[in-house]
């Protein structure tokens, strides 16, 4: 399913869906990796990278980053001080992404393991951007300095919102979408620079603030701090602009995202992407924050997505239906009603021959609700709201003469049998003799 870009709407920004598919799982085993080392040898193993990560070698560019965004901020020292393990996972999963995503490293690494990887940038030849410090590394996709909330600027959050049907509600699902944000260019990592190398600026000598002063009268001056219109308030500038940003650090680009619909998830729930909004080498990303809301019932285009619980209304923990009876299932009974709920399992509606269903009677079915979202109990078994079923009885819009006929004579015998007076019966008062009294109509 697609969806157009975002309009940019106020504060905070607001992007709508680019694209929004749903993700199927196939199935398919990952294939077993060997876990063959090299002879003994106190080195890591090939493989070990890839399970560093979280990933088969056939991962791709997408894949790797993916992960790496992901594990770099779980294990990122400030959200984990005095944890020597964090830290030094921190630094491996730097490594393991400085050389997985160089084709050439990457390719010697997968035929020769980490020693074929050391021997390599000890020969002179430059391996891409290993060796960095893991701090410049997560600076490349974070911005901040590298750092959490170290008196670093935080970016606004960026707020998109995702509408799902509601069987992904009832059953919970995975879905990958994309959308546009500014990301740290990856070619200059973040500096404007094509070489790399930024110069003083020399109006503002690396203040990237000029005084300026303007005279009110005569004799009467005013001086006021102004951003440095040559460096752009950088402090530096750039002789040899990056091609791909323009020597702007930035480029706009699209990411891509993974969102998991739990069961039950209530309607509005905000699913935050923490540190996955605007990027910019002078602040720390923001979050993107997605509101996932139900979209409207449309009938399935395949059979297994026909069912009568994709025009069910939900309110909270519970879930509405209307069944039409005809005015002889209502009077009479005998009849039975299968309803297919959202994940395909039958529910039963019925009544025996001579039962009596009044218009508007409501039905509640226990344990055929919504799931409870995180609900946890001692036996392990989700707890479910329930299933409210209105009965609307259609009355036909006419009757043939003969029919007629017939029912009103039914009618009239019963009538007389049980004594039945239907004047008397509704309350109202009994009109006296014509011509006595006064009618006030």
């Amino acid at each position: 399913m697609m969806a157009s870009p975002a309009e940019l709407c106020g504060e905070p920004m607001r992007r709508e869906i680019v694209h929004l598919r749903f993700t199927r799982n196939t199935g398919k085993k990952k294939k077993k990796e060997s876990d063959a080392c090299g002879g003994g040898r106190g080195v890591l193993c090939a493989e070990d990278y890839y399970k560093l990560l979280g990933l088969s070698k056939d991962a791709g560019d997408r894949q790797i980053k993916k992960a790496y965004r992901t594990l770099s901020k779980k294990y990122h020292p400030d959200k984990n001080p005095d944890d020597e393990t964090a830290h030094q996972k921190f630094v491996e999963i730097a490594e393991a992404y400085d050389v997985l995503s160089d084709p050439e490293v990457r390719k010697i690494y997968d035929q020769y393991g980490h020693e074929g990887v050391k021997q390599h940038q000890q020969g002179g030849q430059r391996g891409g951007h290993h060796g960095h410090d893991p701090f410049d590394l997560f600076s490349r996709f974070f911005g901040g300095g590298g750092h959490f909330g170290r008196g670093q600027r935080k970016g606004q959050n960026m707020e998109l919102r995702i509408n799902v049907s509601i069987k992904d509600f009832y059953t919970g699902a995975t879905h990958d979408f994309k959308v546009e944000k500014q990301q740290i260019c990856e070619a200059c990592e973040g500096s404007g620079s094509e070489d790399g190398q930024r110069d003083t600026c020399g109006k503002c000598h690396g203040q990237g603030m000029v005084i300026q002063k303007h005279m009110l009268a005569p004799g009467i001056f005013q001086q006021m701090q102004m951003q440095c219109d040559m460096c752009g308030g950088r402090g530096s500038t750039v002789k040899h602009k990056c091609k791909v940003c323009g020597g702007q650090r930035v480029k706009r680009a699209e990411e891509s995202f993974e969102l998991h619909v739990e069961k039950g998830m209530p309607k509005g729930v905000r699913v935050t992407y923490e540190n996955e909004g605007d990027e910019s080498p002078d602040w720390e990303a923001g979050d993107l924050v997605v509101h996932l809301y139900e979209k409207d019932p449309e009938l399935g285009k395949e059979d297994k997505d026909r069912t009568d619980g994709t025009f069910f209304r939900r309110k909270d923990q519970n879930l509405f239906w209307r069944e039409v009876l005809s005015l002889r299932e209502a009077w009479m009974g005998g009849w039975t009603r299968n309803l297919t709920h959202l994940d395909g399992h039958i529910v039963q509606l019925s009544r025996p021959r001579g039962s009596v269903v009044q218009p508007g009677t409501v039905e509640i079915v226990a344990e055929e609700g919504m799931p409870v979202w995180r609900h946890d109990t001692d036996s392990g078994v989700p707890e479910y709201g329930a299933l409210h079923v209105e009965y609307v009885v259609v009355l036909p819009d006419a009757m043939e003469k003969k029919m007629e006929g017939e029912f009103w004579e039914v009618w009239e015998k019963w009538r007389r049998k049980n004594g039945v007076d239907l004047l008397a019966d509704s309350g109202r008062p009994i009109p006296g003799p014509p011509g006595k009294g006064h009618d006030e109509l």
